[in-house]
């Protein structure tokens, strides 16, 4: 009987209807569910792509992992932790980071900028020596040797790799006491831009200098750290590496995750994409509404077909079945050909970059499997709850005249 049910519901979407308004409404129906699924799709699909593309923009940002002092700015026992990370066999190199804002002056321009203090090993951690784009990286032979990011460089308009033209960084001085001279503000330094590199909205007014730079304009003892930042060889392993080296050093220090120290920035993406979903999980919910109409309509035009059946013995559950069934063949048809569709346009987007979000950034798009199943999720679960619920036709509705 289950099989007779199944067999009559697909002829119901099959066959031809005895009305065209039946037919028009049924593959009406087909269409919307299409249309809603391929959009939920692509729309998760170009977040997934946000998601490798923040990626990407913020992985020169923070390392795998990052040491900081639990109290001050200045890491304790920096022999300590460095014994510590040297005899970890996960860790494949670290770097020294000591990071300030401070004043750079050049032929009377004037800017706030971020001075980033580093090592010679930091290009291990953070190979932004690549990203130069004009210029070289600093050779580490003289401690004001500087690479600068490219906007920052162009608003002070400073000659890149000239050794006839060198700006200032100044850096308040701690203390109290009466000031007769420049020299009992700011300690000042003067600097050679060697190379640029572009910001990427994260490390915009940024100066990458020799970590000797640093120590000098906060009068910092030698071998002084803010933060040690960490690549590991296999960075899935990052919160085991984290647990084993608070267990070594102690709880004078703090260790955060790429994810950690992005938190907020990645709750917010996550929310982003959550609101996305619930919006376009709601559209889906109203397009089923068009299935609800389809299944009212396809019983009242198969009423007398549903005489007959009940008068040989069909049984009502049976009937209901068929109803339901052809709800669920619906919702199935619009599925397949959304996802088709929205594979189609993601794809088409991939290799053709035709839609951008300005003149330089095609919308990013990624084509992954849990997205498939999440769109095919919501729209069944809602398809099914409405066929599930307007299939249940009462007998004296069918008989009565």
């Amino acid at each position: 009987m289950k099989n007779i049910a199944f067999y009559i519901a697909s002829r119901y979407l099959l066959a031809k209807k005895g009305s065209t308004a039946v037919t028009f409404i049924t593959w009406l129906a087909v269409g919307a569910m299409t249309v809603a699924v391929a959009a939920m799709f692509v729309i998760i699909s170009v977040f997934s792509g946000l998601e490798d593309l923040n990626k990407d923009l913020i992985s020169n940002l923070h390392a795998d992992l990052t040491i900081k002092s639990a109290s001050g700015k200045t890491i304790k026992n920096l022999d300590k932790v460095n014994a510590a990370l040297k005899n970890n066999k996960e860790i494949s190199s670290f770097s020294r980071v000591i990071e300030e804002k401070v004043y750079i002056n050049f032929n009377g321009k004037g800017d706030i900028a971020y001075l980033r203090g580093v090592d010679s090993a930091y290009i291990q951690v953070n190979p932004i020596n690549k990203d130069v784009i004009y210029g070289t990286y600093p050779s580490f032979r003289y401690s004001n040797e500087v690479i600068m990011e490219n906007s920052l460089d162009n608003r002070l308009s400073i000659p890149v790799d000239s050794s006839n033209h060198y700006a200032t960084v100044f850096m308040p001085k701690p203390g109290t006491g009466i000031i007769s001279k420049e020299e009992d503000i700011f300690n000042k330094r003067d600097i050679l831009v060697t190379g640029v590199f572009p910001g990427k909205d994260q490390l915009d007014n940024y100066i990458i200098s020799p970590i000797e730079l640093t120590e000098e304009v906060l009068n910092l003892p030698k071998k002084s750290a803010y933060q040690i930042v960490i690549k590991l060889k296999n960075p899935d392993n990052a919160d085991a590496v984290k647990q084993n080296l608070l267990t070594t050093l102690g709880k004078n220090i703090q260790i955060k995750t790429k994810e950690e120290e992005n938190a907020a920035f990645w709750k917010m993406i996550n929310t982003e994409k959550l609101f996305i979903y619930l919006i376009f999980a709601l559209v889906i919910f109203i397009t089923t509404f068009n299935l609800a109409g389809a299944i009212i309509i396809l019983q009242l035009d198969k009423k007398e077909q549903a005489k007959s059946l009940i008068s040989f013995g069909f049984p009502l559950s049976h009937l209901r079945m068929t109803y339901f069934y052809t709800g669920i063949l619906i919702v199935i048809s619009g599925v397949i050909t959304g996802l088709i569709m929205g594979t189609a346009l993601c794809y088409f987007q991939l290799y053709t970059e035709f839609f951008r979000a300005n003149e330089i950034l095609p919308f990013p798009v990624k084509i992954v499997g849990k997205n498939y199943l999440i769109v095919a999720f919501t729209a069944a679960l809602f398809g099914i709850t409405i066929s599930w619920f307007f299939s249940k036709i009462s007998k004296d509705y069918i008989t009565k005249n």
